[in-house]
């Protein structure tokens, strides 16, 4: 089965599980984003040195973060099995996924700047366009098994985790767009005004990552 079947069947009916199985389905939904976005984040980052491109550098590095949120994320599950109480470390796994948004913003604004003053041409990228194009089907639908746990697990983090993955299917579709406007209209500013897009989605979810309270903790209710 293909993965956005997988996560599609993981993530129906998520209310009707008990917390323990909100638990273990979380976890598998993260192994499965940990995994993907090794391989991409390897993929669009050899793409973009290659072919010059800021926008699919900044996928690349997005789906780094992205495997560094999950982790996150484990860790905090694996908090929940040895303690039963997670909210003081939900709180800690929020900051440090809001704190991946921002050093994704500034880091990809600050070279999308670079690259539009000095009118940096990226050649067209044609594994860019195929890795961007893939992620864009499956991201939204994992996102979305992902959010649907986070209200029976009352769990900020999970939220916060499901917002970087939705995020990281954004940044699919932004950087497609311009990686094809680049390759087929030849519009070199497309590239870096993609990222600068990418920039300002990351630093909204991170503020409001980083802002936002823990939802209520079901099992320290």
């Amino acid at each position: 089965m293909p993965p956005g079947g997988i996560v599609a069947r993981m993530g129906t009916d998520a209310r009707t599980l008990t917390r323990p199985e909100a638990v273990g389905r979380a976890r598998a939904l993260n192994r499965l984003t940990i995994g993907w976005n090794v391989v991409e984040a390897f993929v669009a980052l050899a793409a973009g040195v290659a072919a010059g491109s800021i926008s699919l550098i900044g996928f690349g590095l997005d789906s780094t973060i992205e495997v560094s949120a999950a982790l996150v994320l484990a860790w905090r599950l694996r908090q929940e099995q040895r303690t039963g109480c997670t909210q003081p470390s939900d709180r800690r796994a929020t900051r440090l996924i809001a704190v991946s948004f921002l050093l994704l913003a500034a880091y990809v604004g600050a070279q999308a700047v670079r690259d539009l003053a000095g009118r940096a041409d990226p050649e067209a990228s044609a594994v860019g366009i195929a890795v961007t194009a893939l992620s864009l089907a499956v991201m939204p639908v994992l996102a979305r098994a992902k959010r649907r746990l986070a209200p029976v697990m009352g769990s900020r983090a999970v939220e916060a985790e499901a917002a970087q993955t939705n995020i990281c299917a954004i940044l699919s579709g932004v950087v497609l767009a311009g990686l094809a406007a680049n390759a087929l209209l030849g519009w070199w500013w497309a590239d870096p005004s993609a990222a600068l897009v990418v920039a300002g989605i990351a630093a909204f979810e991170g503020r409001r990552a980083w802002r936002a309270d823990a939802l209520a903790d079901t099992c320290c209710a």
